[in-house]
């Protein structure tokens, strides 16, 4: 071949590494009672970032699912066809428990290990964790109706992945899914026109008719869904296939051509008639499946946290190897500002969503703490506003340190700039997150108690980060406007809490970082973009720290 074509100044692959050698990953999860989960999670790292699971996530995203309306002789059948490593990662992920497991064991720290998993495992591919987390999420809905939730939940929680269209109670384990908004509405769930009617037969069972916009997961087994029954709005467990084996009536229209999660099929669907069961009561249709929406919303902003770190480890890893100018990228002053920086928003992020699954762990398997439960409504709102916006600016950065090489597909790092939005989008957008914030602390003000309980426990550990506080207790003081103000309190509050948990249970000089860049006084801080963080940050401990363990930066 001739020597025009030699390959030189070129990052080698980054594999057979630990995804969960992170050290903020790994002090969260002591912090909050699962330091006893740490070998199984190494153990999911390990296989994460080999080349096995790496082809895997490949393949998923380069061969979406594809929907097959009916058979060869006409007949409907309604079914997604995936490739088949999208079976390999579901059922990897099913047989680690990242989709129910802590509901089945009931241990002290489950939902915090789990979240961990959630967050090393979704760095392989991201599609696969829609279904994962509706499973997760489904349990704690269906509880309000305890005799279904005795029929499914061990199927739910089994740690079998049984792929296919069966009759639920046959099969060895259930995933869920969630089947809940309409063109004319979207968030708007109260404007949903598809109606419940009672069978008559005496076994509590409706049929459902309508449309639904967006039916994420179509091929799981069942679904909760919303419908006007004679009550009002309200919550129903769906299946794919009844118990004689037929199957309901649900129809699959077309599967969405979306920007990114592109190896997760969404579908556009009509129930015509579908055998559904009651989840709750009548008219409590938004009040039941909130339940599982705020679970969904933790995984949001796990998974962008998981995003955020897959980026700066593809970012360091390349400006380790690089070359520009006469020395390696990792070693110029601006791109060392860059990489920093990427690496502070990561870690804040991270350090946040753990917190936040300890407040869940405690308020299910700890014990019902109401001030945890307090602070968890308020947190998770202001936290999956904030992390969920941070992520698309962070995954355009990190792809920017890659520059052209970014830019192609073969690096996957267009995959992760296209999965960055869905997060700030799914389970309510920027300003329902928000005005949601707002709504939690109207109606239980002891909301904002709980929150200020947490931030104040930090107080006296950095003078900017006092300073910001006490510029949110006015802000918080003064409701004029508040809804046209909204964003701006709740990123201040998101802010705030990333900065106290930082200087609580973090590293030092990462939230020296963080509360130079993100809360000094006027003039003193960083700038909008990242790369803007003021001289006297301590960079190289912040990036000694965020490199991926196996990664060599030795100059060679």
């Amino acid at each position: 071949m001739p020597t025009t074509h030699e390959v030189t100044n070129q990052p080698p692959p980054l594999t057979s590494y630990d995804v969960a050698a992170y050290p903020a990953l790994l002090e969260s999860l002591r912090t909050h009672g699962a330091g006893w989960a740490e070998d199984d999670i190494h153990a999911l790292g390990l296989i994460a970032g080999g080349p096995q699971a790496q082809e895997w996530a490949r393949c998923v995203e380069e061969q979406p699912p594809v929907l097959r309306t009916h058979d060869r002789y006409g007949h409907r059948v309604d079914e997604v066809e995936f490739h088949p490593h999208w079976h390999d990662l579901m059922r990897t992920a099913v047989e680690h428990g990242l989709h129910a497991a802590p509901w089945r064991e009931r241990t002290p720290g489950a939902h915090v290990a789990r979240a961990a998993k959630l967050f090393v495992w979704g760095q392989t591919d991201a599609g696969h964790l829609c279904p994962v987390s509706m499973t997760y999420a489904a349990v704690p809905a269906l509880r309000t109706s305890p005799g279904l939730a005795a029929a499914y939940e061990p199927l739910l929680t089994s740690a079998d992945y049984d792929f296919g269209l069966r009759p639920p109670t046959t099969k060895s384990g259930l995933i869920a899914g969630m089947s809940m908004t309409e063109k004319q509405g979207g968030s708007d769930v109260r404007a949903n026109t598809t109606r419940a009617v009672p069978t008559g037969d005496g076994d509590g069972l409706y049929a459902l008719t309508g449309h639904k916009w967006f039916t994420s997961a179509p091929m799981s087994d069942v679904f909760l869904t919303l419908a006007q029954a004679p009550g009002g709005l309200s919550c129903f467990l769906v299946p794919r296939v009844l118990p004689d084996g037929t199957r309901n009536a649900i129809r699959l229209m077309r599967l969405k051509d979306k920007l990114g999660n592109r190896s997760n099929a969404s579908a556009e669907i009509e129930y015509e008639g579908a055998v559904g069961r009651l989840v709750g009561e009548e008219g409590a249709g938004v009040k039941t499946i909130i339940k599982m929406v705020n679970m969904t919303r933790l995984d949001c902003a796990l998974a962008t946290a998981g995003g955020m770190r897959l980026g700066v480890v593809q970012a360091l890893h390349h400006a380790g190897h690089r070359r520009a100018f006469g020395s390696r990228l990792a070693d110029q002053p601006l791109m060392t500002n860059v990489l920093a920086d990427l690496a502070v928003e990561a870690e804040a992020a991270t350090v946040a969503s753990m917190r936040l699954a300890g407040a869940v762990d405690r308020g299910e398997t700890g014990g019902a703490d109401e001030q945890e439960a307090l602070f968890r409504r308020i947190g998770l709102a202001v936290t999956k506003y904030w992390v969920c916006k941070r992520g698309p600016a962070h995954a355009a950065e990190a792809l920017e340190c890659l520059g052209g090489n970014g830019y192609v597909e073969e690096s996957g790092m267009p995959r992760l700039y296209r999965e960055a939005p869905l997060p700030s989008i799914w389970e309510g957008s920027g300003n329902v997150a928000a005005l949601d914030a707002l709504r939690a602390m109207a109606r239980r003000p002891e909301t904002v108690e709980a929150y200020f309980a947490e931030v104040d426990a930090a107080a006296g550990a950095d003078a900017r980060l006092d300073a910001a506080i006490g510029r949110l207790h006015k802000e918080l003081a003064d409701l004029t406007a508040v809804e046209y103000r909204a964003r701006r309190v709740v990123e201040s509050m998101a802010l705030v809490l990333q900065g106290a948990l930082l200087h609580r249970h973090g590293d030092a000089a990462v939230a020296d970082a963080f509360c130079a860049g993100r809360l000094g006084a006027d003039g003193d801080g960083g700038g909008l973009a990242f790369g803007t963080l003021p001289p006297g940050v301590d960079t190289t401990a912040i990036l000694a720290r965020a490199r991926p363990a196996g990664g060599s930066y030795d100059g060679s």
